[in-house]
């Protein structure tokens, strides 16, 4: 089927340096470099399009009059349907792209230059009639490979610009001009890097069903594989934790598909997902002892063994001790385990852009004493990951207080089910907080029956209400029963009426 196409853009790193710009968790330092980085990438690029949706005075979603939507004139009316609905689109457009509803750009600010709007306004006009000469030229000359390829050129190019609807436009044209199924697949996972880039989760959701129909009409293992990160991906913003975490972790040892993360930012989410959906026994092979997250989180002992293959994980793990001799002649190998696993695959320049360190510590942390049990030690580095991690990040800090919310409530529960009766004092000692503090926590889950136990404040002790499958069984067959009961009645009594106007 060929190489995988139309990669380049949308670069999805930019989006984040537009999400940092409003997001009031970022240092100053980091909102400098982001906003530098934007503005190099609208100078070198000619992103027009992308800066007059960002930093125009009354349009620009970065403007803090225009509060995220497009200034409308006075005269017109605010109850015309037509109008709410703009604003509507607007303001989702604006948020989906940006940290805040009312972005609030104290520590920095995106200038608005009308002549070098003009400027790059000029340039993308003389490069789309390039665009339109080679495919004119295409169409009178060559044949239909060049006329395609001149069609994916301006698909790419409103892409790269920063143009949402004629980008999709132009790539669905691609789309129906072409019967190659592989790049048709490609055709529309750079629609989902479109749709990711600005925020549009129903236009993404929409795009990997429909990229997951091709590529099971005999799409390559290539292309399924960069699909299966695609799917994580998405899963993971729409709060699909449960569904996004074998893909993610799956997409860990083949993972290819470096236009749409780096690689250690699929860690971060793979990390993450597996912690808050996986079984305890899952946690342990998939996460805890998975080689290519210890190649990241682990000591410099743990990242080692994964870099040369000496550990493992799963059914087989172990089975390496059994190696005769081979491993000897690769003990020589670790020199080269400074390799970066976070910049692998990045072989074109400047389409990813030099990462900044980053300190695993917190995660790694957070994985170990979560499945040793060393509470206070987990929450300690659960606030310190949601600092910084669930807070840096466009992905994950829309979902920040679920997943904090979540993961409490998994420790809650891994202690509780060990035991029938818990000092509530005791259990404040193990994670560290005050007891008002685990009664209020507690309670809140208690009510939701999320956690089958009853606070006993009096004593100061909680019994934990051990679930009976005979008698959960017994409880649901009645109450199935008696909603069969309900409907069957209401059903006779509709038929009788029915017989009653026919006599």
């Amino acid at each position: 089927m060929g190489e995988p196409q139309y990669q380049a853009y949308p670069n999805l790193q930019l989006s984040q340096h537009i999400f940092q710009l409003t997001n009031p968790y970022a240092s100053a330092p980091t909102q400098q470099r982001s906003l530098q980085a934007l503005q190099n990438a609208i100078r070198e690029q000619k992103m027009a399009p992308l800066y007059r949706h960002l930093a125009h005075p009354t349009e620009g979603i970065l403007n803090a009059s225009g509060e995220g939507t497009t200034a409308q004139p006075a005269s017109q009316s605010l109850s015309n349907p037509a109008t709410i609905a703009s604003l509507r689109r607007s303001s989702s457009s604006a948020t989906s792209l940006l940290a805040t509803r009312r972005p609030s750009l104290g520590k920095v600010s995106l200038p608005w230059d009308e002549q070098l709007y003009e400027e790059l306004k000029k340039d993308n006009e003389k490069e789309l009639e390039e665009i339109q000469k080679e495919e004119d030229e295409a169409t009178e000359k060559a044949g239909e490979t060049e006329i395609q390829g001149a069609r994916a050129k301006r698909a790419e190019f409103w892409a790269k610009v920063g143009d949402k609807e004629r980008a999709i436009s132009a790539y669905e044209e691609a789309f129906e001009k072409t019967g190659i199924l592989g790049t048709r697949i490609d055709l529309v996972l750079a629609i989902i890097r479109v749709g990711l880039f600005f925020g549009d989760k129903l236009l993404v959701k929409k795009n990997v069903e429909r990229c997951g129909s091709l590529v099971e009409s005999g799409g390559d293992w290539d292309r399924r594989n960069r699909l299966k990160a695609y799917q994580g991906l998405h899963l993971l913003t729409v709060r699909s934790h449960a569904q996004a975490a074998p893909l993610l972790l799956d997409s860990l040892s083949t993972f290819t598909s470096y236009e749409l993360c780096t690689y250690s930012s699929l860690v971060v989410y793979a990390v993450l997902a597996g912690s808050v959906s996986l079984k305890r026994v899952d946690f342990k092979a998939k996460v805890v002892d998975a080689p290519e997250i210890k190649a990241i989180l682990g000591d410099k002992e743990d990242k080692l063994a994964a870099l040369t293959g000496a550990i493992s994980s799963g059914v087989s793990a172990g089975d390496e001790e059994m190696a005769d001799g081979e491993t000897g002649s690769s003990a020589a190998v670790p020199k080269a385990a400074a390799v970066n696993l976070t910049t692998l695959g990045q072989t074109k320049p400047g389409q990813q852009e030099e990462e900044t360190e980053v300190d695993f510590k917190p995660l790694a942390s957070l994985v170990n004493s979560l499945y040793a049990g060393n509470y206070k030690s987990f929450f300690i580095a659960l606030a310190q990951v949601e600092e910084n991690f669930l807070n840096q990040d466009r992905y994950l800090q829309e979902h920040k207080s679920w997943y904090v919310r979540e993961m409490r409530l998994r420790a809650y529960q891994q202690l509780l089910q060990s035991y029938m009766v818990v000092g509530l004092k005791s259990m404040a000692d193990d994670f560290g907080v005050s007891v008002d503090f685990l009664d209020k926590d507690l309670a809140r889950f208690i009510a939701a029956d999320r956690v089958p136990c009853t606070i006993d404040r009096v004593n100061g002790i909680i019994e934990t209400n051990r679930p009976d499958d005979k008698n959960k069984q017994y409880n649901d067959v009645v109450k199935q029963g008696d909603q069969l009961i309900t409907k069957l009645q209401k059903y006779g009594q509709a038929v009788r009426l029915r017989g009653s106007e026919r006599g």
